[in-house]
């Protein structure tokens, strides 16, 4: 298990904030005006900078580096406040030229060093960590805190967890009261999945100061982590001391869902994307919880701003490539898993979402070579063998669909879907017994399924097994008890037993079905007609069409709220409402 840290914010470490000139006299000649500029611009954003206007301090650091280029002060400044400001890539390359100016510069040093390590550069890091160190102790003095902190994450991050860990106790002995370094000393131990040792810094951390968010969110990670009771807890004490904060909403909203609370996690992450709309990543697990909580049609507007400002975020598009087939816009969703396999042509996942929305809008054999190139790189997936089955078994390939369903069968015996399947394509190639017998393997691994009791119920009937069958069509009923069929065939059952009154009896149940059916059809087409007369202002014949669709049903719950709308348009609001009653009846009834 990979446990994610936030980490301290990344803090400025300028050479002076009473600034310092950029000149130096060259042969005892007076400086250009662009050099006296730019130093006043320097001192005018040192300045800034000490009263946090940060704004101001890197408009300002941009004009120096403009009038002074060849000045390694301004990079460097300039650098620095880029990296404050999140813009990583951008600050680095103007630490760089401050080095490539002056090696020895110890300010752009050691925030390229930071910047190394806060983006995933550790090995990059080091080797600048160890020169400012070294230049602070040829100086008598020691690197702050934070940056030491910095330091050791990057030594955990290339493999030196010892010696990292080893750091670390020193700079806590030498501040034992301070809460922060306990938060990273923990957050070390975490890292190296030493969850006691990391447990008890975390709660050092809260004794010391109750009300830093970050320190409970680690907390929480590593009670989920020893499979402890009060991880949730932990978290949600991180959201109410930071309710204003979105990336430690994120963070507690992501904790929450990967542990499985994803009714939980909604609200926050919700709150999450209102506080920082822009940020990216809050969009992005809010979408991810509302497609597994059936809320997709919310969470596609959400993925798509993810994938307009990430084009090449694999899995964003296959997020969103999944839930366009979700909401059966499978010819919307191609394209986007065709450039997510485009990025990522290794991804089985992506190969399989490509294949199902193919399925959906019957390309079955381009959805078959998908299953084919997604079982080359997981060999050993039931699901890919299952679905590969499923799509042979749509071309009316029996053999192949035979072949990998027993994979999938094989490869987990726990899954009902294999047997299922089987069954049907056993009982349409006349193969009986061994129809009965996979569908009775899947009854036992999942009795819920009233379609298989109705299938195995036939078949026993074609076996002669007719105590059998009668069974098993009484628990179809049971499960499906508006589906007409199951009591034609319970009828045909009994007239073998010799029970022509039971068969009567079934038969004249499955006569009231059909007809309810019917006239429940007819009551759709009439709805939808009225519906578009009443979009066109017909009212008069839209309410003629929702009157007529009530004497087909009278329990059709849509044409009440429909005639009650037309109703209401009509000026008529207390016969309106009788009809709104009514709906809201017959919801309850049905409930």
């Amino acid at each position: 298990m990979r446990l994610a840290f936030p980490q301290s914010p990344l803090l400025l470490l300028l050479v002076s904030l009473s600034g310092f000139a950029l000149v130096r006299p060259l042969v005892c000649q007076e400086p250009s005006a662009s050099l006296k500029e730019a130093d006043a611009d320097y001192r005018e954003g040192v300045a800034a900078l000490s009263r946090n206007d940060i704004r101001t301090a890197k408009s300002k650091f941009e004009a120096v580096v403009k009038l002074a280029p060849a000045a390694e002060q301004g990079h460097s400044a300039l650098g620095a406040v880029l990296v404050r400001e999140g813009q990583n890539a951008a600050g680095i390359r103007e630490l760089q030229k401050a080095l490539a100016i002056k090696a020895n510069d110890g300010s752009a040093q050691m925030n390229l060093a930071l910047a190394y390590e806060r983006t995933g550069e550790p090995a990059n890091a080091l080797p600048l960590f160890a020169n400012v160190e070294s230049t602070a102790v040829a100086e008598g003095q020691s690197l702050p805190p934070y940056v030491q902190a910095s330091y050791v994450r990057a030594l955990v991050a290339t493999g030196q967890a010892a010696v990292a860990i080893n750091r670390m106790k020193l700079l806590v002995a030498q501040d034992a009261g301070n809460p922060e370094l306990h938060d990273e000393l923990g957050s070390i131990y975490a890292q190296a999945r030493d969850w006691v040792h990391a447990e008890r810094e975390f709660a050092k951390a809260i004794s010391l100061k109750d009300n830093l968010a970050v320190v409970h969110l680690h907390l929480g990670f590593v009670l989920q982590a020893e499979n402890k009771s009060g991880a949730s807890t932990e978290w949600m004490k991180a959201y109410e001391l930071s309710p204003r904060d979105a990336k430690v909403a994120v963070e507690v909203g992501k904790a929450l869902a990967d542990a499985g609370h994803d009714e939980q996690a909604v609200p926050v992450l919700e709150e999450a994307n209102r506080l920082d709309p822009r940020s990216i990543a809050a969009a992005d697990q809010l979408a991810l919880v509302l497609q597994r909580v059936d809320r997709v049609q919310d969470a596609l507007p959400l993925l798509q701003s993810v994938v307009e400002a990430e084009p090449r975020n694999a899995n964003a598009l296959i997020n969103l490539g999944l839930a366009l087939s979700q909401v059966h816009r499978a010819t919307d969703a191609v394209p986007f898993l065709q450039r997510a396999i485009g990025i990522r042509p290794s991804d089985a996942t992506a190969h399989q979402d490509l294949a199902a929305a193919y399925l959906q809008i019957n390309r079955t054999g381009e959805a078959v070579a998908e299953l084919k190139a997604a079982l080359k790189l997981a060999p050993d997936s039931p699901q890919m063998h299952y679905d590969l089955g499923v799509a042979y078994k749509l071309q009316d390939d029996a053999s192949d669909a035979i072949q990998e369903l027993e994979a999938a069968q094989k490869l987990n015996p726990s899954a009902y879907e294999p047997a299922y399947v089987l069954g049907q394509l056993y009982m349409q190639a006349v193969r009986y017994q061994q129809a009965a017998s996979q569908l009775e393997a899947s009854l036992k691994l999942h009795p819920e399924n009233g379609d298989a009791w109705a299938m195995l119920g036939s078949i026993y009937n074609k076996l002669d097994r007719l105590p059998d069958a009668v069974t098993a069509l009484r628990e179809a009923i049971r499960q499906l008890p508006d589906q007409a069929d199951s009591h034609l065939l319970l009828a045909t059952v009994l007239i073998k037993q010799n029970q022509p009154p039971k068969a009567a009896e079934e038969r004249k149940v499955a006569a009231d079905l059909m007809r309810a059916h019917m006239n429940l059809q007819r009551a759709e087409v009439a709805t939808n007609s009225g519906k578009s007369l009443m979009a066109s202002g017909n009212m008069d014949d839209a309410i003629t069409q929702f009157r007529d669709a009530l004497t087909f049903d009278p329990g059709y719950i849509e044409a009440h709220k429909e005639l009650a709308e037309a109703l209401e348009k009509q000026g008529n609001a207390a016969e309106a409402e009788a009809e709104r009653a009514q709906a809201r009846s017959l919801a309850n009834r049905q409930q």
